[in-house]
């Protein structure tokens, strides 16, 4: 139960009234030393239930004593990677905010900077936000960190492969008054982030819960191979036809690739949404609202929805790409299987998946099902020599008559003086010592 935990009677309530019951295991490991005020560095799987982890502690300790009167200024700073987690963030916090006086504001690319800059003139308690936009607000002078007092870092290993390194070293070091920090991720990450961990965190405490090898233990991982895109598509189509789901997600590697899908799906007259980068905030919103509301089980969607994408019933997940790593393979599925749920997630694989479809199993530890569906069944079915690796083995390439040509070194020029040859040395009878050449005598 949640009053186990040292909690204010307001953030009780709240939770009573969304029904929370019982604890996830990284609530339980996370929420007792946050509120000591430790810092924290977590590792926890997508879906476990970390964002309320550090909200609620968050929040117990911007109520202090239960004051009625705020302070003003910005006390909390939550970064996140995507706009669609901040906006998911958002809504937690005022869940759980609910019964009290704490304010909080959203700070992303894709909306207005001047709406964005009246809200921060007002000073909500808690700001939370993507670091782009942050940064912008800052060099705008419009955003004072220096009151913050409890930095969290959500999904932090996604932030630094999304190339945000340098913006988080800037605004950690603007919360230069910060008593207390949080770092949450999904993996353990690799250097970068453990550079990170080592500039921001003070004394960490390292929490690891469900680490690689044990993520979404619910959900049944296969694999079909495929012939080529236009087989993968009428897989596709198949699966979507004839799997039982509620709602369904297809990832691809690249946003052509999702639009193209996107329109044979709805040629086929399958309801579906894309969602990738080029779509404005608007369309991207409406998606996501869409697939959570029910108005389409189906959304084609780039990396951009693999994080921070919290939909109730989405149990079905397909990869039409195989992931670039492992970390993405882990964050795609994560969709499905949630906190305890079933899931079933699909990678549809061609020749060119294959070595990149047994790295992932080997960083997973685990063999993925191999599916084979007889109404489309292809000629390609997987290679056929493997090594000790899993991986195909490759078949060297005879090198043609110009390449033979390209690759040999051009013959020395026989005029060329660096070739010319040296005076042979006299050599003594007993083959032993040389001799030295006679001078012709001067005349």
């Amino acid at each position: 139960m949640f009053s186990q935990f040292a909690l204010h009677e307001r953030l009780l309530k709240a939770v009573a009234e969304q029904n929370f019951t019982e604890p996830t295991p990284v609530q339980l490991a996370a929420i007792p030393p946050a509120i000591e005020g430790r810092d924290l560095r977590v590792t926890a799987q997508t879906g476990s239930g970390k964002t309320a982890a550090f909200v609620l502690p968050m929040l117990n300790r911007l109520l202090g004593d239960g004051s009625s009167h705020p302070r003003v200024e910005i006390r909390a700073l939550i970064l996140l990677p995507t706009r669609e987690l901040a906006q998911q963030t958002l809504r937690e916090v005022e869940r759980f905010a609910q019964f009290t006086f704490i304010k909080s504001g959203l700070i992303t690319g894709g909306e207005d900077f001047k709406v964005q800059g009246a809200m921060l003139r007002k000073v909500p308690d808690v700001l939370i936000g993507t670091p782009g936009r942050m940064i912008e607000h800052l060099n705008a002078g419009l955003l004072d960190l220096k009151k913050v007092e409890l930095l969290i870092l959500d999904e932090a290993d996604r932030m630094l492969d999304m190339g945000f390194s340098e913006d988080l070293e800037r605004l950690t070091t603007e919360c230069v008054n910060r008593q207390q920090t949080m770092l949450f991720s999904a993996t353990s990450g690799g250097n970068g982030l453990r550079e990170i961990v080592s500039k921001v965190l003070r004394d960490p405490l390292h929490l690891k819960l469900n680490m690689v090898g044990e993520l979404n233990e619910g959900t049944r991982q296969q694999i079909i191979t495929a012939d080529d895109l236009a087989h993968k598509e009428r897989l596709v189509q198949w699966l979507l036809a004839n799997e039982t789901y509620q709602k369904a997600i297809i990832f691809t590697n690249t946003r052509a690739q999702a639009d193209r899908l996107y329109g044979r799906l709805v040629a086929a007259e399958v309801k579906a949404f894309v969602l990738h980068g080029d779509k404005d905030q608007k369309d991207r919103k409406l998606a996501i609202d869409r697939l959570r509301q029910g108005g389409t089980r189906v959304l084609v969607a780039t990396d951009v929805a693999a994080r921070g994408l919290d939909v109730d019933g989405l149990d079905l997940v397909i990869n039409f790409d195989m992931p670039r790593s492992g970390d993405e393979y882990v964050h795609r599925i994560g969709r499905t299987g949630r906190a305890g749920g079933e899931g079933l997630a699909i990678s549809l694989i061609c020749h060119n998946d294959w070595n990149l479809m047994s790295s992932i199993e080997r960083y997973l530890k685990q063999r993925f099902e191999r599916r084979l569906i007889k109404e489309l069944k292809g000629s390609y079915q997987g290679p056929k020599n493997l090594k000790a690796s899993g991986k195909a083995v490759g078949v060297k390439k005879k090198k043609t008559a110009a390449q033979k040509n390209a690759t040999q070194k051009p013959k020395p020029s026989a005029k060329s003086p660096s070739k010319r040859k040296k005076p042979s040395k006299l050599i003594s009878e007993d083959g032993l010592a040389p001799l030295k050449r006679k001078l012709p005598a001067a005349e």
